[in-house]
């Protein structure tokens, strides 16, 4: 029942927030540099941060129409990592359509992923002084610290000695920051506490770390039709993922020597490099260690929301949110 209602909230969120978008004009002149922002944005999407932010706001002031800006800001600037993201894994797929820089090529890549950064800090110009700074200060910070994990997320590929409180590390800065932002953005909008932001943000540090474990999981293990992407993208592009760091812990010599092999090749058949680390991780029960290491991470956010100071209504909300995103896809 909870999930039933909570759903009709999230289709909520989903709907206003899709009708916001709809009425931006996303192609002009040069309409080389548009389209592509067009491209991407329109494709189907959870659009999980703006939502964040759209909740936030509305758990913490009673409305969630004057987060549409920064629900915005955040959206865009989610959807150019991407862009940049997809060139650099030089991923073929996207949401179940061509990459950007597949469909046109790579210098209208990274040309329309630069210029939707730019447009995302335009987006903040729509609030006060105060709360505009606030949220540049924050959004500048988030923005480094997604760079980071992703120079991060690439030297870990060349590396052999990657430990897992580092992989947490990058995927912290990679990809929970930006989800621990967008919360936060909607209670700087709502002009709530210090105390309730901050628990928000810590909150969205331990769900997006959730959240991407459970990504990594899907990357591997999950279904090609329901995930969206290339189903062994990590594996393919040399990812030293939790599961195949937990898999050099546990396996023993001859498979470890597998798992070094095959993590330094660049094979233009990947089949069976998939499916023999698959093997792998599977002898050593990764999928349910990682399902363990998810589990954890969501409850650790879900405490945080004890020390709000919001309705009970209103934590359950959150707590429902992120069961929701939890069980995605398994």
């Amino acid at each position: 029942m909870l999930k039933l209602l909570y759903t009709l909230d999230l289709t909520s969120y989903q709907k206003e927030f899709k009708q916001y978008l709809d009425q931006k004009n996303w192609i002009r002149e040069p309409k080389n540099l548009y389209e592509p922002i067009d491209y991407i944005i329109q494709l189907s999407g959870k659009r999980i941060r703006p939502i964040l932010t759209l909740m936030a706001s509305d758990i913490l002031s009673g409305t969630y129409k004057k987060a549409f800006p920064a629900a915005l800001a955040i959206e865009v600037f989610h959807n150019f990592t991407l862009v940049h993201d997809d060139i650099m894994d030089d991923a073929p797929l996207r949401r179940g359509k061509k990459t950007v820089h597949e469909k046109w090529d790579l210098n209208r890549g990274i040309l329309s992923g630069d210029a939707m950064l730019i447009l995302a800090y335009q987006y903040f110009e729509s609030y006060t002084p105060e709360i505009f700074q606030k949220l540049a200060i924050l959004f500048s910070k988030t923005a480094l610290e997604v760079c980071d994990g992703q120079q991060l997320d690439i030297d870990f590929e060349t590396r052999n000695d990657v430990t897992i409180e580092e992989y947490i590390n990058m995927i912290r800065l990679k990809t929970s920051v930006l989800v621990a932002a967008a919360l936060k953005m909607g209670a700087i909008v709502a002009e709530s506490s210090e105390q309730n932001a901050n628990l928000l943000y810590e909150y969205g540090v331990n769900l997006g770390l959730a959240f991407q474990l459970q990504d990594d999981y899907l990357d591997t293990f999950g279904d090609p039709e329901t995930f969206g992407k290339q189903v062994g993208g990590d594996i393919i592009e040399n990812k030293k993922t939790y599961l195949y760091l937990k898999a050099m812990e546990l396996s023993d010599e001859e498979d470890k020597q597998k798992l070094e092999f095959f993590y330094k090749q660049k094979l233009e058949d990947n089949s069976i490099k998939i499916h023999e680390i698959r093997r792998i991780f599977e002898r050593c029960d990764i999928p349910a260690l990682i399902q363990k290491l998810i589990h954890e991470y969501t409850e650790a956010a879900f405490d945080l929301l004890k020390n709000m100071n919001i309705s009970e209504l209103n934590r359950q909300k959150l707590k429902d949110f992120g069961s929701f995103l939890m069980a995605r896809d398994k």
